[in-house]
């Protein structure tokens, strides 16, 4: 039987990894977690002082590593060259340099490259913002999964802990991210012409969980 891969793109605050994790967990499939791939590389970065405004550097160092995942007993688990980094790179200044990290081309090359390479003949989840348009163009199933910016902020307003900025605030953020992701030069958020749009505003990670599964069983 062919694998099967679901490709989940959308917009920030729509609930995402929440559900890609959920389903993978529901499905016995792969959730594979693209933002620890982004920080698996940016603790390679850290650890060999790469210069990151030098981009035949940073290519360099691009083609010096390998990261791959496993699912252990239901926890993901994260290896750079070989060796389990999971408890090491959710530090603030790990996830600093995976931000400066996911704006260099050669970053985003290699990161594409490797998400390929895992999902290639078997079952994955894999949840951002170009899965289904640039990772994983082949994807079986593709789901655009959005909600409105009203209930985003509320959903990430509730997460946040005090003291924290007013509903508005965060309503204005999400909108303003939504903008750059949309008009971003690489790889831009857009809906995939074959992908189920999804609109979770009035549905719980459960109910929007079921129907991708209803969708991926009619796949196989």
């Amino acid at each position: 039987m062919q694998a099967v891969n679901i490709a989940i793109d959308g917009p920030a605050g729509a609930g995402k990894s929440t559900i890609a994790r959920m389903l993978a967990k529901k499905m016995n499939y792969l959730y594979v977690d693209t933002g620890a791939m982004y920080r698996a590389m940016a603790l390679y970065f850290l650890r060999n002082h790469t210069d990151m405004e030098n981009e035949d550097e940073v290519r360099k160092a691009c083609g010096q590593v390998d990261i791959t995942l496993e699912d252990r007993d239901g926890e993901l688990l994260v290896f750079l060259n070989g060796e389990n980094v999971s408890s090491l790179i959710r530090t603030k200044e790990v996830s600093r340099m995976a931000s400066v990290a996911a704006a260099k081309t050669p970053v985003r090359t290699k990161l594409v490259e490797l998400q390929r390479k895992i999902a290639a003949g078997r079952n994955v989840v894999m949840d951002g913002r170009d899965i289904g348009t640039v990772v994983l163009p082949d994807a079986k199933v593709k789901i655009y999964l959005t909600a409105s910016s009203q209930v985003r902020a509320e959903r990430r307003y509730r997460e946040l802990k005090d003291p924290k900025p007013s509903l508005a605030e965060v309503k204005a953020e999400i909108e303003e991210r939504d903008d750059r992701d949309m008009h971003r030069k690489n790889s831009p958020l857009r809906r995939a012409d074959d992908a189920v749009l999804i609109d979770s505003s009035e549905m719980t990670p459960g109910e929007v969980a079921a129907q991708i599964a209803a969708i991926a069983y009619e796949a196989h």
